[in-house]
């Protein structure tokens, strides 16, 4: 996210510090439905601290005999916070797994269900984020910065945990896309891997687009052309009167979009919209016949802006903010537009 514009660069930032310890970043996962108590599923209610959550499943897996690769799970949760979750499993009874626990997690329920949790099968995410070592006026900074970010609205930008440790997942995707050899390329595991990576890419055009309509200042007033998306149902069309969604639009009922450029991406954008998305597309050297050849490059678009409410509150040494987001948002990217810096390398991991 380095050089990315600010949605407030006219507010000053609190400066400061997160994730001093885990407890500094809260998450928990606000699920689309629980249990209902039958099925031959059972739906684990699992908090963990420093640990992420490919690693806990694994673990919970070898403790319940079962393969961790049949394990379902709604998203995946931070390794450098203490977070809530829920992960299912097939052919256990609730008994054998209630209490489980292991270094940095815990089980704190466990219900049976009809079917598999799977990818996306949540609300969204419950944050609190506790900043140390804001500046003196940071309580009135914050303040000032949410009230400005619920009119204004938050940039859906990837947050830089998408693009990994080094900052070049992206990097890879595009290589693999246009088919060069490279070191980085070679080292690609595995099917899962190369989607991973592709979809890097895909989040790193959005983010160029997204950045680009912010400076122009179009990411939250539509254009004829704009593919428009419903929120939070996701439904799309193409903006033909701006003048008739303006106001949707600022009210949050829908959003401007941005692509993730793929083979299978509809409805497309028109004019204006069009150019630009296919510009900076062009300025990585990918075209769309590189995206139609790549079967793991299906391609979706995603909303520009969303609405967020930011509670903002003092503690003896540190502020603390709590706010929710839906599926895909990155927390880390409201705490940019209020420390007004860029995170240091422990938030970002």
């Amino acid at each position: 996210m380095v050089n990315h514009p600010y949605v407030t660069p006219d507010l000053p930032g609190t400066a400061g510090i997160a994730k001093v310890i885990p407890e500094d970043f809260r998450v928990d996962e606000i699920p689309a439905y629980l249990p209902s108590g039958e099925g031959e599923h059972t739906f684990l209610h699992v908090e963990k601290r420093g640990r992420n959550t490919r690693e806990v499943v694994q673990e919970l897996a070898r403790m319940l005999s079962v393969r961790d690769r049949d394990a379902g799970v709604a998203g995946q949760k931070d390794r450098h916070a203490l977070t809530t979750q829920w992960v299912s499993f097939a052919g256990i009874t609730p008994e054998r797994a209630q209490g489980l626990e292991g270094e940095g997690f815990r089980v704190l329920e466990a219900r049976r269900h009809g079917n598999k949790l799977r990818t996306g099968h949540l609300k969204g995410n419950r944050f609190e984020l506790r900043l140390r070592g804001a500046v003196e006026d940071g309580l009135e900074r914050a303040r000032a910065i949410a009230a400005a970010l619920a009119e204004r609205g938050m940039p859906n930008f990837y947050g830089p945990q998408r693009f990994g440790r080094f900052g070049d997942n992206g990097e890879v995707g595009r290589l693999l896309l246009l088919g060069q050899d490279d070191p980085r390329v070679r080292r690609v595991r595995d099917r899962t891997q190369r989607r991973f990576l592709i979809s890097a890419f895909q989040s790193e055009v959005f983010n160029r687009v997204l950045a680009e309509r912010i400076r122009d200042g179009s990411w939250r007033h539509p254009q004829v052309g704009d593919v428009l998306q419903k929120l939070p149902s996701g439904g799309m069309f193409v903006c033909a009167d701006p003048a008739v969604d303006e106001q949707r639009v600022a009210s949050f009922e829908i959003s401007v979009t941005g692509p993730m450029p793929g083979r299978k991406v509809r409805p497309a954008p028109t004019g204006a919209p069009a150019a630009l998305e296919e510009r900076i597309l062009a300025e990585t050297g990918v075209t769309p016949a590189h995206l139609a050849r790549c079967s793991d490059a299906e391609g979706t678009r995603r909303a520009l802006r969303l609405p967020v409410a930011v509670d903002v509150r003092a503690e003896a040494d540190a502020l603390l903010l709590s706010f929710e987001l839906p599926p895909g948002a990155y927390a880390t990217v409201v705490l940019r537009e209020i420390v007004k810096g860029e995170l240091p390398p422990a938030l970002e991991a």
